[in-house]
């Protein structure tokens, strides 16, 4: 009978779909379902003499000194290894949620050395290692390298792209399943990517329009708290009719974003502007040198040719427009009032920081 229910609301939940509205699967996320960070060190060999030189990483020759010890080859005290076709490396991955042991993950292998390039290279069986130092995949496979590098006798070279770093696809095998909370509780929490009290209150709402009252309570502005079936399969199934519920999402906050880097300017649709004057002016200096050559008159018995420096400072200041804004001005008036004087983007930075200062920007001012 439970079956049953749960396959009527999902056939519900597909038909309801309000316009202009988002999934819950995607602007929530399920605690405790994530990715787990891997890492480990391990050496590529088989390198066309593009390896570590050893005698600056010192590292590599005693990981391969204690490789080849518990292959059962014993290298004399004193004697240090030197070959070309060796790199020490970082092995990076992550573990994808409720992964199983005998699956294959993807890796990405990092020289650690002076490695000038890793393509042809082989990665020897790695362990790789969570936060916990657990062993949860081993890894191991051949280098797949977009990246290259020619250099020659000269000194000259050519790099693309960057081929100290690669990847392996299925380059791991898991090991260790992370233990996961998902099948242990009968709770479920949804914690909101943008935490928004209004849209953490409209998921409340249309969950248990859908599912009955109580269902979901929110707990804070970023998460709601959710009963769920103890069974996991169950679970799951109840989980695929929450996920495609629809809502429509509480909207951004007034902001104004300022790549400081880029000069991209990003200014959200409820940002207002209170009654106030701008007038922005360019200042423009130039200083350029010039050099003009003093000689002696001529038949003169005195003097000598010299080089004399000539500066040449001009300031050219443009006419400043003044515009006005009217009280509660909206987006669209703010970006045509802009394009009206011709400010360029660090002229419009400065325009919005000043508008902050004079307390007239009903907006956070944010530079990244």
């Amino acid at each position: 009978m439970k079956t049953v229910s749960v396959a009527l609301l999902l056939v519900v939940a597909l038909l309801v779909v309000p316009a202009q509205a988002e999934r819950i699967k995607d602007i929530t996320s399920v605690a405790g379902v994530r990715e787990n960070q891997l890492i480990g060190y391990g050496l590529v060999v088989g390198l066309d003499g593009t390896g570590d030189k050893t005698s600056q990483t010192q590292f590599t020759a005693q990981s391969l000194k204690s490789m080849l010890a518990q292959l059962g080859v014993v290298i004399p005290p004193g004697v240090n290894p030197k070959p070309k076709n060796v790199a020490a490396v970082m092995i990076s991955a992550n573990l994808p949620p409720f992964a199983k042991p005998g699956q294959s993950i993807d890796i990405t292998v990092s020289s650690l050395g002076n490695a000038k390039s890793l393509r042809g290279g082989t990665l020897l069986m790695a362990p790789l290692k969570g936060a916990d130092g657990n062993v949860y995949a081993i890894a191991q496979g051949n280098l797949v390298v977009g990246g290259l590098g020619v250099e020659g006798s000269d000194g000259s070279k050519v790099t693309v792209n960057v081929p100290s770093v690669g990847r392996i696809p299925n380059g791991a095998t898991v090991e260790r399943a992370v233990p996961n909370p998902f099948a242990r509780s009968n709770k479920l929490v949804l914690n909101l990517h943008t935490a928004d009290f209004t849209t953490a209150h409209r998921v409340v709402k249309a969950i248990n329009a859908l599912i009955g009252e109580g269902t979901a309570k929110a707990l804070d502005g970023a998460s709601v708290e959710v009963r769920a079936p103890s069974d996991p399969s169950q679970k799951v199934g109840f989980l695929s009719i929450l996920e495609n519920v629809t809502l429509e999402p509480g909207e951004a906050p007034a902001r104004v974003v300022i790549n400081s880097r880029t000069g991209t300017i990003v200014i959200g649709a409820h940002v207002r502007v209170m009654p106030a004057a701008v007038a922005h002016g360019t200042l423009v200096v130039t200083i350029s040198e010039e050099t003009a050559v003093s000689q002696p008159a001529p038949f003169a018995r005195v003097g000598s040719t010299e080089v004399v420096p000539q500066s040449n400072v001009q300031v050219t200041q443009e006419d400043a427009r003044m515009f006005l804004f009217k009280p509660g001005v909206s987006l669209n008036d703010i970006v045509q009032a802009v394009n009206q004087v011709g400010a360029a983007p660090g002229d419009l930075v400065a325009i919005l920081e000043a508008l902050k200062e004079a307390g007239a920007l009903r907006a956070e001012l944010i530079v990244i």
